[in-house]
């Protein structure tokens, strides 16, 4: 679907309509061409600076005059909720490390680092592999499913709630948040904002019974995480539950989804993939994430950057105040950097996409997100091998929304499991 034709060299491609949300590569490789550094109006009106080029991008996530804090934007957008997750500044949730600059951001992270470790992730394993047997049950005998529903959306929801020590009797009603949070104005008017206040709420009183009884589980480790004498604020611990939670699942969500879509359009490399894992191995199957990451990852653009003082960005004058989104999806698809981008090639060595960020603010759950991609898609290929889609791709619809890019529905068609190959139970 890379064959979109523009009016002319000198005329911009048309971005965020639905047609360009279904494909927006094409439109991004113009950019890269013809206007790296590119300003445009946004759906909501906020003006911005758009990063396409690979080697700008880089250079803006690393930037430290590009800031993270809302504070510093020329405009009150922010206040107006146009530039951020919407519901959180009233719900008393900024301060988390997506907002923030050093050295509050050097000190939060480093107290979220202790208590979320390559360690502790590599523990959760089994319960990962777990949740997503269950998951695969509820569905394996039926033909079909929609894996967005079933599959992509409720297991990072249940492996970050468990990691983050929410009581399992409580898990549905952050499900039934996260969804309302994902919807990106699909639901009730206001219904966003609702949702985070109510899960701002639980997490509140979450925090007090885990200062009063503390666990293994990552609350409790935010809460006893210490530096020098140094603590999280309720608020600041708040905050950080809430952004481990909301980063966490919806980047996983989307890199299951479209990791499947992509593997279903491309059959050669999916069979490569099958036949390896059906040999035990798994090395094919960690460049297979990373580069399903590269070729069509779940965040399009990286969160909201704003000047503190003027600067020059692929040869554009960019003026104190104004924002910078770096697109991650056309830097990652940037034949200056990667060779043949739109090709998905799951063997590929020389990948360093940008998928997860790069320099301070680099995703703190990269690997959360990796073992339970490799997990589910290792999951799904072995106990379902012939899945396929059951639509054309021309009636699949994405998810609206600035930053994410994700599918709504993923419907698939399989053979049926005779019996349940998973006959661990879980709740």
């Amino acid at each position: 679907m890379h064959d979109q034709k523009f009016p002319s060299e000198s005329t911009p491609p048309e971005l965020f309509t639905w047609e360009f949300a279904s494909d927006p590569y094409p439109a991004y490789a113009w950019l890269r061409e013809h206007s790296p550094v590119h300003r445009t109006a946004l759906p909501s009106g906020v003006e911005a600076w758009l990063v396409t080029r690979y080697a700008d991008a880089r250079q803006a996530l690393a930037d430290q005059r590009l800031s993270k804090n809302p504070a510093h934007h020329d405009e009150p957008a922010h206040a107006k909720g146009k530039t951020g997750i919407p519901g959180e500044r009233k719900a008393e949730l900024m301060t988390h490390l997506l907002n923030i600059d050093p050295p509050d951001h050097t000190r939060l992270r480093r107290l979220v680092s202790k208590a979320f470790t390559p360690r502790r992730v590599a523990e959760f394993a089994p319960r990962v592999q777990e949740l997503t047997d269950r998951l695969i049950d509820g569905f394996a005998a039926k033909g079909e499913a929609d894996l967005i529903h079933e599959i992509a959306f409720p297991l990072p929801i249940y492996a970050i709630c468990d990691m983050l020590g929410v009581p399992r009797e409580d898990q549905d009603d952050f499900r039934d948040w996260a969804g309302m949070m994902i919807r990106h104005g699909g639901g009730p008017r206001g219904g966003v904002a609702r949702s985070v206040k109510k899960m701002r709420g639980y997490l509140a009183e979450l925090i007090h019974r885990k200062r009063e009884e503390p666990g293994e589980d990552l609350i409790s480790g935010l809460i006893r995480a210490g530096d020098h004498g140094e603590h999280l604020t309720e608020n600041e611990a708040a905050a950080m539950a809430f952004i481990l939670l909301f980063a966490g699942f919806e980047t996983t969500v989307n890199l299951i989804g479209n990791g499947v879509y992509a593997l279903l359009r491309n059959p050669g490399q999916r069979e490569l993939l099958q036949g390896s894992l059906a040999e035990g191995r798994t090395d094919l199957l960690e460049t297979a994430v990373e580069e399903l990451l590269r070729y069509d990852g779940p965040v399009e653009l990286a969160t909201w950057r704003f000047a503190t003082e003027p600067l020059t960005l692929g040869g554009q004058r960019i003026a104190a105040g104004d924002p910078v989104l770096v697109v991650l999806a056309a830097a990652d698809r940037d034949p200056e950097r990667f060779t043949d981008p739109d090709i998905l090639d799951l063997a590929r060595r020389d990948n360093q996409h940008l998928g997860y960020g790069h320099g301070i603010h680099y995703c703190l759950g990269a690997p959360l997100a990796r073992l339970e991609g490799q997990t589910a898609l290792a999951t799904l290929l072995t106990r379902l091998p012939d899945l396929r889609l059951a639509v054309d791709p021309s009636e699949l619809r994405w998810r609206g929304g600035l930053i994410m890019r994700g599918l709504r529905t993923l419907p698939v068609t399989f053979t049926p499991e005779r019996k349940s190959a998973s006959s661990t139970s879980v709740s």
